[in-house]
C-alpha cells in the first residue's frame, strides 16, 4: 500500500466532515465575523461602506427608539419566562399523575409547540383577538365590549407573551420526564411523616428537578430574546413601538426600506452580548440553588 493510499484511509473521517466544514465556515462563520466588522462601519445593503464609526453601538442606548426596543424586550423575557416555566411545570406535576387519558392530555398540551413557531399559528392568534376576531365577538353576545388587544398599548405586549407561553409544550415534555425520575420512595416517606402534595412538591419534586429547572431556563430565556414571528405578524411592532422587541427593530433596520446593515449588525451584537451576559449569571447563579445528585455536578 503506497504512503498517499494509507494517508487517505487514516484520515478517511475527514473527507466526511468536509460538506459541514465547508458550510460552517460560509453560513456560520463568515457571516458571524463579517456582520461584527460591519457592525463598526455605515454599511448601506446598496451604497456600500463610506465611513467606519462607534455610533452604530452609541446610538443603541443613546437613541429613544432603540432604548425602548431593549427595554421593551426585556420586559417581553422576564414576563415569558417566568409564566412559561411555571404553566409547563404545573401542567408537567399534574400529567405525571396517573389518570385517565392521560396520553390525550399530553399530546393536546405538546401540540401547541409544535405549530406555535409558525406563521398560520400568529395569523390565528391575530384573528382570534383582533378588534373584529371571535374573542371580542364572544364578549359582544354578552353586552361586554371587551379589551381591544393589539391596538391598545397596555395589551398588545401581554397578548404577544400569551402566545409564547402558550407553546409550553416542549419544556412540558423535558418536565414531565425529569419528574418520571424522582424516587417514588421519597414520596411515600413523606406521606407517612404526614406532608401532604404541596409539601412534597416543593421539598422533594423542586429540588431534585432544579437541573431540569435550570436546562429549561437557559432555552427559553434565549428563545424569548431571538422572538421575532409574533410581533412582526400580529402587531408589526404597534401600537405605538409597544411591541417592537429588538429582532424586529433588526429587521427594519435591515430590510425596512432604510437597507442599515451596519446599524443592524451593531444591534445584533448588543442583543447577543446581552444573552451572553445573561447565560453566565445564570451559569454563575446555579450553585445557589440548583442540587446535583453528586457533588462533582456542582
Amino acid at each position: 500500500m503506497s504512503k498517499i493510499q494509507k494517508t487517505l484511509r487514516d484520515n478517511i473521517g475527514f473527507f466526511f466532515v468536509i460538506p459541514w466544514l465547508v458550510g460552517f465556515l460560509i453560513f456560520k462563520a463568515y457571516p458571524f465575523i463579517s456582520s461584527f466588522y460591519y457592525s463598526f462601519t455605515d454599511y448601506d445593503l446598496f451604497k456600500g461602506i463610506s465611513k467606519h464609526t462607534l455610533e452604530n453601538y452609541i446610538n443603541v442606548f443613546a437613541n429613544k427608539q432603540e432604548r425602548t426596543a431593549l427595554i421593551i424586550t426585556f420586559k417581553y423575557a422576564f414576563m415569558t419566562v417566568p409564566l412559561k416555566l411555571v404553566s409547563a411545570l404545573f401542567i408537567a406535576y399534574i400529567l405525571n399523575f396517573k389518570i385517565k387519558g392521560v396520553n390525550f392530555f399530553r399530546t393536546a398540551y405538546y401540540i401547541p409547540s409544535i405549530l406555535g413557531g409558525s406563521v398560520a399559528i400568529a395569523v390565528l392568534w391575530r384573528a382570534l383577538f383582533n378588534d373584529e376576531g371571535l374573542i371580542r365577538m364572544i364578549f359582544g353576545i354578552f353586552g361586554i365590549e371587551g379589551p381591544h388587544f393589539f391596538t391598545n398599548s397596555n395589551w398588545a405586549l401581554f397578548m404577544i407573551c400569551l402566545l409564547r407561553v402558550w407553546q409550553f409544550g416542549s419544556a412540558m415534555v423535558i418536565f414531565l420526564a425529569a419528574l418520571k425520575g424522582v424516587p417514588t420512595d421519597l414520596y411515600e416517606a413523606a406521606a407517612i411523616d404526614g406532608a401532604g402534595k404541596w409539601r412534597q412538591f416543593f421539598t422533594i419534586t423542586v429540588p431534585l428537578i432544579t437541573p431540569v429547572i435550570f436546562y429549561n431556563l437557559i432555552t427559553q430565556l434565549v428563545q424569548a430574546f431571538q422572538e421575532f414571528n409574533g410581533p412582526f405578524i400580529i402587531t408589526k411592532g404597534g401600537p405605538r413601538g409597544s411591541t417592537t422587541l429588538m429582532t424586529l427593530l433588526i429587521y427594519n433596520n435591515a430590510f425596512g426600506g432604510t437597507y442599515k446593515m451596519g446599524k443592524a449588525c451593531a444591534q445584533a451584537w448588543v442583543l447577543f452580548v446581552i444573552l451572553v451576559l445573561f447565560t453566565m449569571i445564570s451559569f454563575w447563579s446555579q450553585k445557589h440553588w440548583v442540587y446535583y445528585s453528586d457533588e462533582d455536578g456542582r
